[in-house]
């Protein structure tokens, strides 16, 4: 009977989350975070393009993460230890939000577009909020909830003109659903490792677990792959930015708001897309998009205010049964 409490406790350890340390509403450091997330990731898609000229989305992916890993590595503070019986939990993370996602992001766009994709990947709050319901076995507050579903419906009427026509099979959807749950069950599992040792020693063993899954898929990516200076630099701040500096900055805010709210930066992304898609190639801005803007920036808002969270869910535990 021990050693089956002892197995239980572990499994529990293995998918603990946990709340942010900061329950009052955003300040200046949560919106710098947040923005500075929104910022790198919405610039990650004209790099990713400028990516997929000369390679494959595999290499693509492998390269982005080995230079995520040794951007991390470069900081003292990465290369801190970590208790060992946490090391299953950060290989975990590394998985679920680095390792699979980089491989069912490429494979789904063989079976769906891109405008599609994106929409979908705009659930991650809410999968992260659900996730949280899960683990912590309570509800966000009703300002957070709506401002969650809000914030969504932002994102809608930003795809809505790109959804029209846009091509999409149940397997291409069932995939970005899939890497949609893993990023929502990510953003929770970083919680409670944040707090206890700081975004960069996480991050650095998470992203090193991730490349026992994205390199061999890489290397089997790499025929067919051209070379040229274009894509190559854009790799650069792909790979320190998008997969190195954005990690810290969204780790760092889930860590200080929790996963629920500090996922919301995910709504910031398309925006930050659209801005520039307007600046830099001279794209049309759509009537939908400008309001959908004004949705994500509502709900952002409502998201962004003092947390209340509501009575705790009722879930069986059957440890205790």
């Amino acid at each position: 009977m021990t050693e089956e409490n002892d197995a239980g406790r572990g499994r529990r350890k293995l998918f603990e989350s946990g709340s942010g340390t900061r329950t009052e509403a955003f300040g200046a450091m949560e919106w710098g975070l947040l923005t500075a997330a929104a910022l790198i990731w919405g610039s990650s898609f004209v790099l990713i393009e400028l990516g997929l000229e000369s390679f494959r989305p595999g290499v693509i992916a492998m390269v982005r993460m080995l230079l995520g890993a040794g951007a991390l590595a470069l900081f003292a503070k990465a290369r801190k230890p970590v208790d060992r019986e946490d090391l299953p939990r950060i290989a975990l993370l590394g998985v679920v939000w680095m390792g699979l996602p980089m491989i069912l992001f490429p494979m789904a766009q063989k079976w769906i577009s891109s405008s599609v994709a994106g929409m979908i990947n705009g659930a991650v709050p809410l999968m992260a909020a659900g996730w949280s319901v899960i683990l912590l076995r309570r509800l966000p507050g009703r300002p957070q909830l709506i401002g969650l579903a809000v914030g969504f419906l932002g994102i809608a009427a930003i795809s809505w003109p790109e959804l029209q026509g846009s091509r999409a099979t149940a397997l291409g959807v069932v995939l970005v659903v899939l890497a949609v749950l893993l990023y929502g069950l990510a953003v929770n599992l970083a919680v409670p490792l944040q707090q206890r040792y700081g975004s960069l020693p996480v991050l650095l063993r998470a992203q090193l677990a991730s490349l026992f899954i994205v390199v061999p898929f890489g290397l089997w990516s790499l025929p067919g792959s051209s070379w040229s200076w274009t894509s190559a630099l854009a790799m650069l701040p792909l790979g320190v930015l998008g997969s190195g500096v954005a990690f810290i900055v969204m780790t760092t805010l889930v860590g200080r708001v929790g996963p629920s709210r500090g996922s919301v930066a995910i709504y910031f992304v398309p925006v930050v897309a659209i801005l520039l898609g307007v600046g830099l190639l001279g794209e049309r801005l759509s009537p939908s998009a400008i309001a959908g803007t004004m949705l994500v920036l509502a709900g952002a808002w409502l998201t962004s205010r003092s947390e209340r969270p509501a009575k705790p869910v009722a879930v069986p535990d059957r440890a205790a049964a």
